[in-house]
């Protein structure tokens, strides 16, 4: 029989029906990239240059991004480990940014005669962007069901970046990416991990406030160790990448491609390059380490591997489903980042900075 039961210390104990894909959108097409990349931007005060700067990455590869062909195939494959675990629940696609926008996915999920569902958010991590803000895209479509949205009930499952699962098949591709390089610089190689950048300040404000802040780094840098020592190395470099600020504004830092120029005048001859803080290989990925970091690698010389992304390792797939499976079965203790219907999970948790913000890519 499949699992559909929950504990819920609020609502007691029901089943859970349907699932919600939650992710950030891209565009099909080239005539989608400005109006995709003005849904990213609205009301941060984005210069049209910066628009255009950024156009430009999404129509080197014929304005398609490729966040969405790779999330319907993690849906796909989510949808078939669930069957096969005999959870019965459908999976439903819904993005931020572009089509098929949550809103409209939540309106069809009501349709079609679901009330309460589970949230998978494609960020691992806490934080406003990475938790946070995918609370508001909940209420948001809440808000947009108008009266019809007051018997939904949404959960969104918890951040994930220190599942076992994500572990293994980081260490995994940091391997496999060694094993690509030439045979005379693989055990000299640095491993070097990238995640998002975003601003010290928005850094500051991560977690619950009497968590002191800087969640988000902080669960980047673990992740990486965690992954570095089960892919056996006793050193590695965190950096960022994906700035996309002024200048005036203080981000994390060092930024991959600087940080590439540090290690060349160390003496460094190859890297290894595991992008840590992002589940599939989207356009921030693509573009800001398969061309640029790629290119600033092949002019200092340096030899370059790039670990794969983990969406495509059937553990995570695997990892997905459990985390909704453990959510049917029984009851479930509270981990950071579990929400109801866009609540954030703790007093003033990773609240918004605002900031003037440049175009995200996906």
């Amino acid at each position: 029989m499949a699992a559909r039961g929950f504990r819920d210390g609020v609502s007691g104990t029901t089943g859970f029906d349907a699932v919600l894909f939650l992710s950030f959108g891209g565009p099909d097409g080239p005539d989608d990239v400005r109006p995709f990349l003005e849904n990213v931007t609205r009301g941060r005060g984005v210069p049209p240059e910066r628009l255009d700067e950024v156009a430009g990455h999404y129509l080197h590869f014929g304005g398609v991004s490729p966040i969405n062909a790779l999330n319907k195939a993690m849906i796909a494959s989510i949808e078939f480990e669930l069957e096969r675990i005999g959870v019965d629940l459908p999976v439903y696609f819904g993005n931020r940014n572009w089509h098929p926008m949550v809103e409209d996915t939540l309106g069809r999920i009501r349709a079609d005669g679901h009330r309460r569902v589970l949230v998978f958010p494609t960020s691992a991590w806490g934080g406003y962007s990475g938790c946070r803000q995918y609370d508001d895209d909940i209420a948001r479509a809440l808000s947009a069901l108008g009266a019809d949205a007051g018997d939904m009930y949404l959960r969104k499952l918890p951040q994930y970046w220190q599942h076992p699962a994500m572990t293994a098949s980081w260490s995994e591709a940091i391997l496999a990416a060694k094993a690509v390089l030439p045979e005379e610089l693989r055990d000299e190689a640095r491993l070097v991990f990238t995640a998002h950048s975003i601003p010290l300040s928005a850094d500051r404000a991560a977690g619950p406030p009497a968590d002191g802040g800087q969640l988000y780094s902080r669960q980047v840098a673990a992740a990486s160790a965690a992954a570095a020592q089960a892919a056996g190395f006793a050193d590695f470099d965190q950096v960022w990448q994906s700035r996309s600020g002024p200048p005036r504004i203080p981000w994390l830092e060092p930024d991959i491609c600087d940080h590439l120029v540090t290690l060349c005048e160390r003496g460094t001859r190859s890297v290894i390059v595991c992008p840590i803080g992002f589940i599939s290989d989207h356009l921030e990925v693509v573009w800001d380490l398969d061309n640029e970091a790629r290119d600033q690698a092949q002019e200092l010389g340096l030899g370059y591997a790039r670990a794969a992304t983990v969406g495509t390792d059937p553990r995570f797939i695997t990892m997905v489903a459990g985390l909704i499976a453990e959510q049917c079965n029984g009851d479930v203790e509270f981990r950071l980042g579990m929400t109801a219907n866009g609540a954030p999970c703790a007093f003033g948790c990773c609240e918004p900075v605002k900031r003037p913000v440049s175009a995200e890519r996906s």
